[in-house]
């Protein structure tokens, strides 16, 4: 008896080898089960379930309000709407970086409890340790450096980064600290396109780009941006594929319409019963009826 194979989930062996071969990397975020799946079908190789959210979904005004189990209860969620791609979750503000132990308990409950293949952290040499202690656990890693969102108050604000000789050389030696620490693969977010390629250049790891370029070997972006949703800001860095939130708020407007008028549901949209049957329930059918009395025969004496 022959069963249906399930299709093979991406290693971070398979993300090294299209890295190895040269092919661009694509990763998109995700934040719950439908578009999960839409995304896997798609055939995007990795899949982040970013602290990004924070905002996007939960209505935060930063990633930092973001917590453990919200970004559990989503990943969750993101993994059961795939098979394919290699789901890659965000871990939270004050997650890892206080001390190894509680790095590493709560990067393992993103794999062992809500199924993720890999965890992300932000920061270079400062995270280069917690890095260390996650792949000796066997927890992959994928690093984060550039505009770091967890950070942005000490960077003080939303920022290029990279972009004066020290700001830059920092960068540099970041990467280099990322790799050596063990990280498969590194996001560089809003870094001028000279120093993400001169970086890309100098790693054995995939450098994955937000507003960092083509020279990346990876890009990523927020799904929210690519489809359209986000009412107020698109950021530069995002190329806007369809505008959902019209197509949607369009759709929206014309079901209000046709309910407020009357034409839906319509035949279509309905379901048919026999009206015997409703008239048993109501107890007007033919065996409620009451039957007619036998007639009295003319010549019976009464």
């Amino acid at each position: 008896m022959s069963s249906t194979p399930t299709q093979q989930r991406l290693t971070i062996s398979h993300i090294a080898k299209l890295f190895a071969e040269g092919r661009k990397i694509a990763m998109i975020t995700a934040y719950d089960y439908p578009t999960a799946r839409i995304v896997d079908d798609a055939g995007v190789p990795l899949v982040l379930v970013g602290d990004s959210l924070a905002q996007v979904m939960l209505g935060y005004e930063s990633t930092v309000r973001v917590s453990m189990p919200e970004m559990l209860h989503h990943t969750k969620a993101v993994v059961r709407g795939t098979q394919r791609a290699l789901v890659v979750a965000d871990m939270p503000f004050l997650s890892y970086g206080v001390s190894p132990e509680a790095s590493v308990e709560n990067a393992g409950m993103f794999l062992r409890d809500a199924g993720a293949q890999a965890v992300k952290i932000e920061g270079g040499i400062r995270s280069a340790r917690t890095i260390e202690a996650l792949t000796r656990s066997g927890i992959p890693v994928m690093g984060h450096i550039g505009l770091t969102p967890q950070a942005v108050n000490q960077l003080g604000g939303f920022k290029v980064q990279g972009k004066t000789r020290e700001s830059a050389r920092q960068l540099l030696a970041d990467a280099l600290a990322v790799q050596e620490a063990g990280a498969f693969a590194v996001v560089l977010e809003v870094v001028p396109t000279l120093l993400a390629t001169a970086i890309t250049e100098r790693l054995r790891i995939p450098t994955i780009g937000i507003g960092a370029g083509a020279g990346c070997a990876g890009q990523v972006q927020v799904i929210t941006d690519l489809l359209g949703f986000t009412a107020d800001f698109t950021p530069r860095h995002a190329r806007q594929y369809t505008d959902l939130r019209s197509i949607i708020g369009d759709a929206l407007k014309a079901y209000a319409s046709d309910v407020a008028d009357g034409s839906f549901p319509g035949e279509a949209e309905s379901f048919t019963m026999d009206p015997a049957v409703l008239d048993d329930v109501l107890g007007i059918g033919q065996l409620d009826r009451p039957s007619d009395p036998a007639p009295i025969p003319l010549d019976q004496d009464l």
